[in-house]
């Protein structure tokens, strides 16, 4: 199959002389034409310090219109353009072209950028997964503030101290990089994965917050956090630096001595 190639940029003109020729190799699924998923390779001259989202953009725009997959914000803030690039899990819109591309001694790409969906997931279709089971083990864990007794007058309180306890895990912005990074995930779809223990963990340690000990009861299910085993993983992944791994020993420190 030949390839499709995009050069926007007239041969000899300045602008051309620090754009890179980069093969996008993107793992394609189409339910309508196949069950079987197939690798297709897009070449396009693109400017390093561009993103991989916006070599998407121009492949979907100028090459091929089919092409699908998920993107909102573009600056790392949605989470919804996770995909593996390279294979490791990446938010498109914060990974340049140069960060990831192999040259050879004459500065050219010897490789292919390799994008494909993210893992443990269903595929619907090309670099779009059906994200409904992730974020049904989001709500399962009761990722709001519950706060018992008589309505205030005025709003809660809560020292420095006490906001520190549980900063790291409100960055979390539900990318599901580190759930689809799991090994246990891959191999069990019923685990609740580390993007929920984290949100779970963002209001366990809320010293405004009532419902602690029924979060905790959750996660002691055998669906929960007893299944990490620890491969640090989703802290490798997380866009957001989130130390996921330490959050869920936490959690796990909570349940045995039940203090929070």
């Amino acid at each position: 199959m030949a390839t499709p190639t995009m050069d926007r940029v007239e041969e000899g003109s300045a602008a051309s002389t620090h754009l890179l020729t980069v093969t996008f190799r993107i793992r394609r699924f189409n339910p309508e034409v196949s069950d079987e998923a197939w690798w297709q390779d897009f070449q396009l001259e693109i400017d390093p310090k561009e993103r991989v989202l916006d070599g998407l953009h121009k492949i979907k725009w100028d090459v091929d219109g089919t092409l699908t997959f998920r993107r909102s914000c573009a600056h790392g803030v949605c989470g919804s353009d996770a995909m593996r690039i390279n294979g490791k899990n990446r938010l498109a819109c914060k990974t340049l072209i140069k960060d990831i591309v192999s040259l050879d001694k004459s500065g050219n790409v010897s490789k292919p950028i390799t994008i494909e969906a993210i893992k443990g997931m269903t595929v619907l279709k090309d670099l779009v997964v059906d994200m409904d089971p992730f974020f049904q083990a989001y709500r399962d864990v009761m990722p709001f503030l519950v706060a018992k007794g008589n309505e205030p007058t005025r709003e809660r309180y809560q020292s420095a101290e006490d906001r520190a306890r549980f900063d790291d895990t409100t960055k979390c912005i539900l990318c599901a990089a580190c759930t689809s990074s799991c090994p246990v995930f891959w191999n069990d779809g019923q685990y609740f994965g580390p993007a929920a223990i984290v949100n779970a963990h963002r209001f366990i340690f809320d010293s405004r917050d009532d419902a602690g000990e029924q979060r905790l009861e959750i996660l002691n299910d055998r669906d929960g956090v007893w299944r990490c085993r620890t491969t640090f993983n989703c802290t490798d992944a997380c866009p957001r630096g989130i130390e996921v791994t330490k959050a869920i020993q936490e959690v796990k420190r909570a349940l045995i001595t039940r203090r929070f």
